[in-house]
C-alpha cells in the first residue's frame, strides 16, 4: 500500500510540473516576456521622428542580415559582432566581452536612433577604422524599420 501511494505522490508532483519550464543551468537567463502590441509601440514612440513611426515586424526581418554576426538576445553570446541586446542607447564600444577596434572604443559614439542610422548605412564612413565589414543598408525605410526593432529589444 505504501508503494502505491508513494507512486501516485510521484506522479502527482511530475504532473504539476508539466509545462513549467525547467531550471537553467548557472549563466543561463531566462528568454524575456513578450512584449504586448502597446508595449511595443511605447518603446518606438520613445524615437525621435521617422525612427518613432518605424514597423517593428519589418525591423525584425531587416535584422536577419545581421543575425550572421550579431545575437539579439538577453545575455546573449557576442559573435563576430557583438550581441545588439539593449543597443540603443548605449555607449559605442562599450558591450562587455567583446574586443572592438580602437576606432570605435575611442568614437565617443553613444548609439541614439540618428547615429544608429548613419552606421548602418554605411560603418566605415562613420568611423573610418572600424572592423565591421559590413557594407550597409541603403534604403531609409529599412534602417528606421531595422531601428525601431532594435528599440524593442530592451528591458524597458
Amino acid at each position: 500500500m505504501r508503494t502505491v501511494a508513494l507512486v501516485m505522490v510521484v506522479a502527482a508532483a511530475a504532473l504539476s510540473a508539466c509545462g513549467q519550464p525547467a531550471d537553467k543551468p548557472a549563466g543561463e537567463t531566462a528568454a524575456p516576456a513578450e512584449k504586448t502590441p502597446e508595449q511595443l509601440k511605447a518603446m518606438v514612440a520613445t524615437l525621435p521622428a521617422p525612427y518613432n513611426t518605424g514597423d517593428v515586424e519589418h525591423g525584425k526581418s531587416v535584422f536577419g542580415m545581421c543575425r550572421s554576426c550579431h545575437s539579439i538576445a538577453k545575455g546573449g553570446p557576442n559573435m563576430t559582432g557583438p550581441d545588439n541586446y539593449a543597443v540603443v542607447g548605449r555607449k559605442a564600444g562599450t558591450h562587455e566581452g567583446y574586443a572592438y577596434s580602437e576606432a570605435l572604443k575611442t568614437s565617443g559614439i553613444v548609439w541614439d536612433a540618428p547615429t544608429l542610422d548613419k552606421w548602418i548605412e554605411n560603418p566605415r564612413q562613420l568611423v573610418p577604422g572600424t572592423k565591421m565589414s559590413f557594407a550597409g543598408i541603403k534604403d531609409p525605410k529599412d534602417r528606421a524599420d531595422l531601428i525601431a526593432f532594435l528599440r524593442t529589444q530592451a528591458d524597458s
